[in-house]
């Protein structure tokens, strides 16, 4: 059960990577946790440590054969920050809790 909840993060850590590296590489501004209106050199940085977490908890709970649950587990972890990200960035007010207006 644990190596099916660390594919889950995997693929929340993984897939969250992908917009901050992409805001980042093109020199705009995007919110990280520790800012709402982050750097670019910050998102790139914060979307290479969503990258090391991901790879480290694949690397520690990574399937012992080729588990389809395993691969199931990664990918909703995917699509289930995805679809957060999507629905939380449609909102132009998209704030974290600790932001301050």
């Amino acid at each position: 059960m644990l190596r099916i909840m660390g594919a889950f993060f995997a693929g929340i850590f993984l897939f969250n990577a992908i917009p901050h590296l992409v805001q980042g590489i093109c020199g705009k501004r995007h919110m990280t946790p520790f800012s709402p209106l982050s750097s670019a050199l910050v998102n790139v940085v914060w979307g290479w440590i969503n990258i090391v977490l991901g790879v480290l908890i694949v690397k520690v709970w990574r399937p012992v054969d080729e588990s389809v649950l395993w691969c199931a587990a990664f990918l909703l972890g995917g699509v289930v920050i995805s679809v957060y990200l999507a629905i939380f960035w449609s909102n132009p007010d998209a704030r974290l809790p600790w932001h301050k207006k």
